[in-house]
C-alpha cells in the first residue's frame, strides 16, 4: 500500500514538473507527459506501472466525456451535427475498415484481427488537438467540431471494438445481427442518457446543497456508462447524451453558486485525471517492449510505420469528401451552409491524433479466445497501438502549430470575433436609427394632434362652430334664436369641449418632447 502511495506522489510531481515547464516551452501537456513517461519508463530501477484497462474504461473515461458534454453548447452540436457524425461515426468506420486491409494485405494477419486492429486506432482523441487549437485561435466552429466528435468517436469504435473481438474469439460474424444490435445500443443509450440526466437535475434541484450537487455530478457519468456497459454497450453514448441534457437544461434547475463551485472542481479534476492518464501511457513503453521480443525489430518498425500511415491518409481520404460532398449534392444544405475553405477541412484532417482510449481498448483484449487458445496477434496489436498513438500524439500534435500557422490560420479566431463584434455593433447602430426614426414620426404626429386640438379649443371658445353663438358685430341683424335652439348649441358646445379634454388626456406633454 506505501510503495503505490509513494508512487501516486511521484506521479504527482511529475505531473507538476511538466506543468511549469508547459508554460514556457508552449507545448502542449498532453505530449510533454507522453514524452516525460517514455522516458521514465526506459530508466533503469524505477518502479514499473502498468495501466489497467478496467481503470480506464470504468473509472477514467466516464469523467472525462461527461465533463466534455456538459461543456458542450447544445445549440452548436445542433447545427454541428452533420459533421460531427460524419466524423464520429464515417470516419471511425472508413479508418477502421482501411486498418483492416493494411493489416491482412500487408502485414499478413488475419482479417478478424485487422479489425480489432483497426477499431482500436480508430478513434482520434481531441485533448491535445484542442489545447493547440485554442491557443492558436482557431475559427470557433473547427473547435466545436472537434469536440463533438471527440465526444462520439469513442462510442463507435468500442462497438465496433466489441463485435470485432467477438468475432475473433467465437470465430464468426454476421453482419446484420451486428448492424441490428448496434441500432439497438444507439437508441437505448440515448434513452437511458436521457432519463439519468433528468433524474440527476432534479435531485439536485430537491436538494439545493452545492456539496450534495456536486457529489451527484460526481456520480452521474458512471450512472450514465456502467448499465450500458455491462449489459454490452458501449456507455459512451448515454455518458455523452446524459451530459448535453444536464448542459441544456442546467441553467433553469442549478444555482448559480453551484454551477460555479462546480466548474472549478470539475476544471481541477480533470486536469489531474488527464495528466496522470497521459504520463502512465507513456510509462506503458517498458512492458510493451518486454512483451514484443520475440518480433525482429526491422518487421516492428515497418508494421508500425505502415499502420500510423494508413491511419493519417486515411483521415485525409475521408474528411474532405465529407465537407464538400453533401454540399454538392444538396441545394439546401449549400444555401444554409456554405463550404468552408480548404484550409479548414485540412486542419480537421491533420488533428487526427490517438490517445488513452486506443491503448486502454488494446490492454483489454483478453489473452485467450473462446475455444481457450492464444489471442492471435495480441502483444503485436498493442505495440502497434502505443506506436499509432506515439506518432500521431509527438509528431502530429508538434507539427500542427506549424502547419496552422502556414495555413493562414492562426488567430483566424480572433479576427472572426472581431468581424461578429464589428457585425453586432453595426446591427445595433442601424437599429438605434430605426427606433429614433420611428420616434421622430410619432413625434411630428402627436405635434400635429395637438395643433388640432388646440385650434379646435380656440374655436369652441370664441363660438365660430356650426354657427352655435352670434358673432357681437353680428347681434343687429340676426334674427334672434328660440330658446330651444340657444339651449341645443350650449349642448353641443359643452359636449364639444369635453371631448377636446379627453383627446387632451389621452395624449400626455412628455410625448412630444
Amino acid at each position: 500500500m506505501i510503495p503505490t502511495i509513494q508512487t501516486l506522489i511521484l506521479l504527482l510531481i511529475v505531473i507538476a514538473s511538466v506543468a511549469v515547464a508547459e508554460t514556457r516551452l508552449r507545448i502542449p501537456s498532453a505530449i510533454l507527459l507522453m514524452l516525460t513517461g517514455v522516458i521514465l519508463a526506459l530508466i533503469p530501477g524505477l518502479p514499473t506501472v502498468e495501466l489497467a484497462p478496467e481503470l480506464v474504461l470504468l473509472l477514467v473515461l466516464p469523467p472525462i466525456i461527461y465533463s466534455s458534454a456538459v461543456a458542450m453548447s447544445w445549440r452548436e452540436f445542433r447545427f454541428n451535427l452533420r459533421p460531427i457524425s460524419l466524423l464520429a461515426l464515417g470516419c471511425v468506420a472508413f479508418t477502421t475498415v482501411a486498418t483492416a486491409a493494411a493489416a491482412h494485405w500487408v502485414l499478413g494477419l488475419p482479417w478478424p484481427v485487422g479489425f480489432v486492429l483497426g477499431a482500436i486506432v480508430s478513434p482520434p482523441d481531441a485533448v491535445a488537438p484542442l489545447s493547440v487549437a485554442r491557443r492558436m485561435q482557431l475559427p470557433r466552429r473547427i473547435l466545436v467540431v472537434l469536440e463533438g466528435e471527440g465526444l462520439a468517436n469513442d462510442a463507435t469504435a468500442l462497438v465496433l471494438y466489441r463485435f470485432a473481438v467477438a468475432a475473433v474469439s467465437a470465430g464468426m460474424f454476421s453482419l446484420s445481427e451486428a448492424a441490428t444490435v448496434f441500432a439497438a445500443i444507439v437508441a437505448g443509450e440515448l434513452v437511458w442518457g436521457i432519463g439519468v440526466g433528468w433524474l440527476m437535475l432534479h435531485l439536485r434541484r430537491w436538494v439545493r446543497d452545492p456539496r450534495i450537487e456536486i457529489t451527484l455530478s460526481i456520480l452521474t457519468p458512471f450512472l450514465a456508462y456502467w448499465p450500458p456497459e455491462h449489459l454490452g454497450g458501449s456507455g459512451v453514448l448515454a455518458t455523452v447524451t446524459a451530459g448535453l441534457y444536464i448542459s441544456w437544461n442546467g441553467l433553469h434547475l442549478i444555482s448559480a453558486a453551484t454551477r460555479l463551485q462546480g466548474i472549478f472542481f470539475w476544471d481541477f479534476l480533470i486536469y489531474l485525471v488527464e495528466g496522470m492518464v497521459f504520463l502512465t501511457t507513456g510509462l506503458q513503453a517498458r512492458t510493451l517492449i518486454a512483451r514484443i521480443g520475440q518480433y525482429p525489430s526491422s518487421e516492428l518498425a515497418i508494421s508500425a510505420a505502415v499502420i500510423s500511415a494508413v491511419v493519417i491518409v486515411a483521415r485525409f481520404i475521408w474528411v474532405f469528401p465529407a465537407v464538400y460532398l453533401p454540399r454538392w449534392l444538396s441545394r439546401r444544405i449549400r444555401r444554409r451552409d456554405p463550404a468552408p475553405p480548404w484550409q479548414h477541412a485540412f486542419v480537421l484532417s491533420f488533428t487526427g491524433v490517438r490517445g488513452i482510449v486506443s491503448l486502454a481498448a488494446a490492454l483489454a483484449i483478453p489473452f485467450v479466445t473462446a475455444t481457450g487458445a492464444p489471442f492471435p496477434g495480441r502483444e503485436l496489436i498493442l505495440f502497434l497501438t502505443f506506436s499509432v498513438i506515439l506518432v500521431t500524439l509527438v509528431g502530429q500534435g508538434l507539427m500542427l502549430p506549424s502547419v496552422i500557422r502556414a495555413l493562414g490560420l492562426a488567430h483566424a479566431g480572433r479576427r472572426e470575433h472581431e468581424a461578429d463584434k464589428a457585425e453586432e455593433c453595426e446591427a445595433r447602430r442601424q437599429a438605434a436609427i430605426a427606433a429614433l426614426s420611428r420616434l421622430d414620426e410619432r413625434r411630428d404626429r402627436v405635434s400635429a394632434d395637438r395643433h388640432r386640438a388646440s385650434a379646435h379649443q380656440r374655436a369652441i371658445s370664441e363660438g365660430r362652430l356650426d354657427g352655435c353663438f352670434t358673432a357681437p358685430h353680428r347681434t343687429r341683424t340676426r334674427p334672434a334664436r328660440s330658446r330651444t335652439a340657444q339651449s341645443a348649441c350650449r349642448g353641443l358646445a359643452s359636449r364639444r369641449a369635453i371631448d377636446y379634454r379627453r383627446f387632451h388626456d389621452t395624449v400626455p406633454l412628455s410625448a412630444a418632447w
